[in-house]
């Protein structure tokens, strides 16, 4: 049998817990060590979720001879610097979403990676999942003729808190970084991350970030994606790609879905691909094919599309005039 890929897990939060749960659904991961700044948090985590070990701090985690790789699971603005500290202590990498508050940051993570010679890889868990795995299969197949078109959105209602990591400049806030994430990244998985130009526009609230946005992408060729995104108001969480000869909508939840539906040649061909798991399972598998196959980066998500990204990131942004203390 092939050896388990030995997780840790640094931080305790909310996105965490979906991670840990993700890992039970795959017979060769184990969740064996888990790191917060407080060892209350780690034990209790650890415990709840089967780790034989937790440790009261990111660097106790990153030093744990008994782990291969670590999920970076902390707010935003720290994952330059967890990434940066489990990189350099030889551990694999898999950085939550969005990879970086910039590019700067996220190029400064990929360096140290590159000049280490370990795995990193951004975790955009829809990415992995098999509905999207299908989506890309049937571009490469032509299913749809030249795409031209894609239109893409998510946003949710959220009560205002301005302390709370959504609302929060200081936390990275806004819808952009957080679920505006989404509909960016599909849009760059089926078009490339590099588009001519941007348009965009956005609602800033009473703290300061981003509470709607609308992006359009346009791209050399005059493809274009355009996408929405917010967290004060609900959207129907619905994707599409428009093609010269069909169409391949993705609908409901197209983030997390489990259906997605081909429309060419007069006929609709719609396939129901359940998840496995809670779907955070998929980027672990992910990550541990690449470690077994030697590789330093996933070919689904490479680290020069995941730079590229934050640039587009950076570019709608800087539109707005939107910047974060941080920077």
């Amino acid at each position: 049998m092939t050896a388990p890929i030995r997780w840790g897990i640094l931080g305790c939060g909310n996105i965490a817990r979906k991670f840990a749960t993700g890992l039970q659904a795959l017979g060769d991961a184990e969740l064996v060590a888990v790191g917060s700044r407080t060892e209350d948090k780690a034990s209790s985590f650890a415990a709840e979720f089967g780790a034989a070990r937790s440790h009261g701090s990111y660097e106790a985690l990153a030093a744990d001879a008994d782990v291969d790789a670590i999920y970076v699971a902390t707010p935003h603005p720290m994952h330059r610097d967890n990434s940066i500290l489990c990189l350099e202590a030889g551990k694999a990498v898999l950085c939550e979403k969005p990879f970086t508050i910039n590019a700067t940051e996220a190029r400064a993570v990929v360096d140290v990676a590159r000049q280490r010679g370990v795995f990193l890889m951004e975790a955009m868990w829809t990415r992995f999942l098999p509905v999207m795995v299908q989506v890309r299969r049937w571009l490469a197949e032509g299913a749809i003729g030249e795409p031209r078109m894609v239109t893409a959105d998510f946003g949710f209602r959220s009560g205002v808190n301005p302390e709370g990591r959504l609302f929060n400049p200081a936390l990275g806030g806004g819808a952009l970084l957080d679920v505006g994430i989404y509909p960016i990244s599909f849009a760059c998985m089926v078009f490339g991350p590099h588009p001519e130009s941007i348009a965009s526009a956005a609602t800033l609230g009473e703290t300061g970030v981003d509470e709607q946005a609308g992006v359009i992408l346009s791209y050399a060729g005059g493809q274009m994606a355009v996408a929405t995104t917010a967290i004060r108001v609900s959207t129907p969480h619905e994707a599409r790609i428009l093609g010269t000869d069909g169409r391949i909508l993705l609908e409901p939840s197209f983030w997390k879905g489990e259906r997605v539906t081909l429309q060419a040649g007069g006929k609709d061909e719609t396939l129901e691909l359940p998840l496995e798991g809670n779907g955070y399972n998929y980027e672990a598998a992910e990550v541990g094919r690449c470690l077994r196959a030697g590789e330093l980066e996933s070919p689904s998500m490479t680290l020069d599309e995941t730079v590229a990204i934050m640039e587009v990131l950076d570019r709608i942004r800087g539109q707005w005039g939107l910047k974060y203390p941080m920077e």
